[in-house]
């Protein structure tokens, strides 16, 4: 005999554990203000509901400049991540990071930092520097002394965070579905838009035009 307390109970577990979503996979194509795909966008989904997840474990990454460039010129790293930022040209570059875009206008002196990385002397070690991504957001990267070198930093907090490949295309796992947020970030973006909501289904595949027009760079 069913004890009558055990229906009520099964009712009251279902409403306090209640099944924990699915996860999905989503393709995610990003293109630029000519409609043709966007490399080395930043796609991040953001669940509206549900608990917040954790944040994506830090890891240990390198920034070379090398040949008056940042390379890679854009890294997604999860917040807490340590760079580790290395001179491989003869000459001195400085490393500069303020927030991106419009946010750049207001930073302080705390929003960012700034490096002096001597060039590679001959038989010598090259120069490097360590910093810790200790707040997520989206960072630009120059050089006080060559204006024309740019890099980009995507800090993040959500674990469902991808960059796009040169076909524009971002496949982020293990999404749980239901309803979500979806940004896109780009270095060459001046303000980024607003979120786009989505249904998170099994398999969800979506196409996001963004104002971005990537500027030219060097071979």
């Amino acid at each position: 005999m069913k004890h009558p307390n055990t229906t009520a109970w099964l009712i009251a577990a279902a409403t306090l554990f209640p099944l924990a979503a699915q996860a999905a996979t989503v393709q995610v194509t990003v293109l630029g203000r000519d409609g043709k795909p966007l490399a080395d966008a930043v796609v991040v989904i953001e669940p509206t509901t549900g608990p917040k997840p954790a944040a994506p474990t830090p890891v240990s990454a390198t920034i070379h400049q090398q040949k008056m460039q940042f390379v890679p010129g854009t890294s997604v790293l999860p917040v807490g991540s340590k760079v580790t930022f290395t001179n491989l040209d003869s000459w001195e570059h400085h490393v500069r990071a303020t927030p991106a875009g419009l946010a750049s206008l207001n930073a302080g002196p705390a929003s960012g930092f700034e490096l002096r990385l001597d060039g590679k002397g001959e038989g010598r070690e090259p120069s490097r520097s360590e910093v810790t991504l200790t707040k997520a957001g989206a960072m630009q990267l120059g050089c006080h002394l060559h204006g024309s070198m740019r890099g980009f930093i995507f800090v993040a907090d959500s674990p469902w965070t991808v960059q796009t490949d040169a076909n524009g295309v971002a496949t982020l796992q293990g999404v749980p579905e239901g309803a979500a947020q979806v940004r896109v970030v780009h270095a060459d973006q001046i303000l980024e838009a607003p979120p786009v909501a989505a249904n998170i289904t099994p398999v969800t595949a979506l196409s996001l035009p963004t104002q971005v027009q990537p500027r030219r760079r060097r071979p």
